[in-house]
């Protein structure tokens, strides 16, 4: 296969965590007889100081002309002034809204060495596998956000929050799609108590599924139920879509049951993933541009590297390929690799280059090892 793959490490880690993804797919461009070309361009606060914008037209171009795009991180005190008319966090919503991507997949797995890091006793943790499919183009943060003043002393400010029925329909099935491929269970989460919007998610949520996927089974769940119960019993779910601020909320919020907001990666799709389809997909591990951790060889690797793992999955169609990345990072991991996010007080720290080493020599182990028994 040959791909062109978008590279946009943007700021603070970003450019050290890309880095590393880029050279695991190099690894398995060569092992597979793959050839990758990689492209880079400017996002976020980098391109800001670039070009003054958050998302130049040159970037969107070569995401435009990509078979996938792999983002690393945007953001920094650099850019944080809340009056700027440019922030970084523009270029992310506007690529978002710019390639069509509307469904985030961000599944969250706990390796049984990391579980002791998780803040939950580790019996909780057996089992846990969940894919959140989160709606990424609409909802409040793309939503009318005035700010008036209403007299001498006041101001006031609104935030509007909008869907429509094609717009919820889209990324459930997304989202009953892969349930379909697992446990055939969905849980749809909203605020149907108080919101209209949730009350029209949950309406079109259970037709769609009544119309389109009877064999899967639907559960309805409040958020502010189902962020008690992620913490409490979180190996009862599997599936679990929702709307565009409560998936950001609750995905970072799952994030602990991990470990670390570091080993977790996500994928932006642009339609539903089929067996016999690729779609085209933006690629970023869900921690932030950590500018506290940049130029120090401390930033975590795993969520991008599993990240281009979602990509190689996705939208290269290459799903052995993907389970390769995703077996040396389970090696890596089992191995003791342990980067300062995930080390317990008495492990040794790997950086970031040692991570991504130890990840490349699991593949490559493996490579030699299928090699070996003529199964390669």
């Amino acid at each position: 296969m040959r791909a062109l793959i978008a590279i946009l490490p943007g700021d603070g880690i970003g450019p050290e965590v890309t880095h590393q993804a880029m050279r695991i797919l190099t690894s398995i461009a060569e092992r597979f007889g793959h050839t990758f070309e990689f492209r880079e361009a400017p996002i976020g606060g980098a391109a800001i100081d670039r070009t003054g914008r958050a998302l130049p037209d040159q970037t969107l171009a070569l995401c435009r002309r990509a078979d996938a795009v792999l983002l690393g991180a945007v953001g920094g005190p650099a850019w944080s002034d809340p009056d700027a008319k440019v922030r970084p966090e523009q270029g992310l919503l506007q690529l978002r809204r710019a390639l069509g991507l509307f469904a985030n997949l961000r599944p969250v797995r706990v390796h049984p060495a990391l579980a002791e890091r998780s803040p939950l006793r580790t019996e909780r943790l057996v089992g846990v596998d969940i894919l959140f499919v989160r709606e990424l183009a609409g909802g409040i943060y793309f939503g009318g956000r005035p700010r008036v003043q209403v007299d001498a002393t006041t101001q006031a400010a609104a935030d509007l929050c909008t869907y429509n029925n094609h717009e919820i329909e889209r990324v459930v099935r997304v989202a009953a799609t892969l349930a379909r491929r697992r446990s055939s269970r969905l849980v749809s989460v909203d605020k149907a108590n108080v919101l209209e919007t949730s009350r029209l998610w949950r309406s079109v949520t259970s037709s769609l599924l009544a119309r389109e996927f009877p064999d899967i089974t639907l559960e309805h769940v409040l958020v502010d139920a189902f962020a008690m119960h992620l913490l409490h019993s979180p190996s009862a779910f599997d599936v679990v879509v929702t709307e565009n601020m409560f998936g950001d909320i609750l995905t970072d919020e799952a994030a602990a049951l991990a470990g670390s907001i570091g080993v977790l990666p996500s994928a932006s799709l642009a339609g539903t993933p089929q067996a016999d389809r690729q779609e085209f997909g933006l690629y970023e591990p869900i921690h932030g541009s950590a500018p506290d951790l940049a130029g120090r060889d401390a930033a975590n690797p795993i969520g991008a590297i599993l990240s281009a793992a979602m990509m190689l999955r996705y939208s290269l169609g290459l799903e052995r390929e993907a389970e390769a990345v995703e077996r040396a990072v389970e090696q890596a991991i089992g191995d003791g690799v342990r980067t300062a996010d995930m080390a317990g007080p008495f492990e040794p720290v790997t950086g970031t280059e040692g991570a991504g080493a130890a990840i490349a020599n699991a593949l490559e182990t493996a490579f030699e090892q299928r090699i070996a028994e003529g199964v390669a």
